[in-house]
């Protein structure tokens, strides 16, 4: 298929910009990710999918070249890294670390957002709250160790020992817990809650800058001979996608008349974690914005089952920000329960973190959601989901303390 229908909603060609959520790990594990789930998906649902090296210089990524529905499709997925930000932002030691559990709750309590976060999906704040009651019960653990290693060395030698010793351990234990966080993740999730916390839902001035350049890539593209440019935003990547594409569009960079279209596509989000907050007024303005838009495509894709996610949440009616006239997002879910075999679904069910990369994922009963076919299918995503109805379980009640879109 040469020289795609754009009225048609038809792609030969695709370039795909993927935002990854809070993660330290090198953009390499996104590309085998792709390939592995992509293969899979592919023999389930009788296509045909092909990866090889991105050309060029440029940001990390990979080609596509697909045959799906009896057209050939070639996608250029481009990851829009920021893992950098976030292994500095883990850079913390020990203490630090505490120091930063504090300083989160008392931001999501003390503004109150915590408790109407909680009236939206509960799943999201357990996960929240899961690494402050495990770094509690951490220390509280390796103080008891060293009380009783104090009390032990104190019936064999002077006081001031056994309390030194006492000390000691716990240090000591606090290192041994956080050798072991790969398994736990207490480390890995404060510091992801406490980097969304840290200005109280304003955008720190790093990652600000990055999302510069995300912005630039996406305007560049949308000046290329391709049927469609398709932005991704997958977790904390969701509300980072919002604000790049509200910017390119307030600044005259998104689509020309004749050029390709812009669609955006938000997974798993987490955005009223960080629209909740009192100084996220740039986001709420952004999601205003963006939800009334007749040059893009925003479709949303949640689902009850990812309990780190805010599933079926519209993102900006529980923000407070739904303007009149407003068009996005299409919300819509992915359904792990019909989506997935009843055995695939026990053999996830409890693995919490992987079932939050789902969405980028095989799926062994799809339905109108494929990952692959939406990013390296002959469709735009508008012609995907034209006439699909929204959920009708999604939730659009107003429910955030904080509604300014102005600092």
């Amino acid at each position: 298929m040469i020289g795609a229908d754009k009225t048609a909603g038809q792609v030969a060609r695709r370039r795909v910009f993927y935002i990854p959520g809070y993660d330290p790990v090198p953009a390499r594990r996104y590309r085998e990710m792709y390939r592995k789930e992509g293969a899979a998906q592919a023999e389930i649902s009788g296509y045909h999918l092909t990866l090889s090296p991105k050309q060029g210089r440029g940001a990390y990524g990979w080609q596509v070249q697909a045959e799906i529905d009896g057209a050939s499709v070639q996608a250029e997925v481009e990851m829009l890294i920021w893992a950098d930000i976030v292994r500095g932002s883990m850079a913390q030691g020990i203490p630090a670390t505490y120091l930063q559990l504090a300083r989160t709750a008392w931001v999501y309590i003390g503004s109150g957002a915590l408790f109407r976060l909680m009236r939206l999906r509960k799943g999201p704040i357990l996960a929240a709250l899961y690494p402050i009651v495990m770094l509690l019960v951490q220390l509280g653990l390796t103080c008891l160790a060293g009380l009783a290693a104090g009390a032990l060395v104190a019936k064999l030698a002077p006081l001031a020992v056994a309390v030194l010793v006492g000390l000691a351990v716990v240090p000591l234990g606090l290192r041994w817990f956080r050798a072991l966080d790969g398994r736990f993740l207490a480390y890995y999730l404060m510091h992801d809650y406490a980097h969304t916390a840290q200005a109280r839902g304003a955008l720190p001035a790093d990652l600000a800058a990055r999302m510069v350049v995300f912005r630039q890539s996406i305007a560049e593209a949308l000046r290329t001979e391709v049927d469609e440019v398709l932005v991704v935003g997958h977790s904390s990547g969701a509300h980072l996608a919002v604000g790049v594409l509200a910017d390119l569009l307030r600044a005259g960079e998104g689509p020309a008349a004749g050029g390709p279209v812009l669609a955006f596509l938000s997974l798993g989000h987490v955005i009223p974690m960080v629209s909740f907050l009192p100084a996220a007024w740039k986001l709420r303005d952004d999601l205003a914005f963006l939800s009334t838009r007749d040059d893009l495509t925003w479709v949303d894709v949640t689902a009850p089952g990812d309990g780190a996610a805010f599933s079926l949440c519209d993102p900006v009616a529980v923000s407070g920000v739904a303007p009149g006239g407003r068009r996005w997002p299409l919300v819509i879910s992915a359904a792990f329960t019909q989506t997935l075999s009843p055995e695939r679904w026990r053999a996830l069910r409890w693995r919490f973190f992987r079932l939050h990369f789902q969405y980028l994922s095989a799926f062994d009963r799809p339905r109108d959601y494929d990952y692959f076919r939406i990013t390296a299918g002959p469709l735009t995503l508008a012609a995907r989901y034209a006439g699909r109805a929204a959920s009708k379980s999604r939730i659009e009640r107003p429910l955030s303390r904080y509604t300014s879109r102005a600092a």
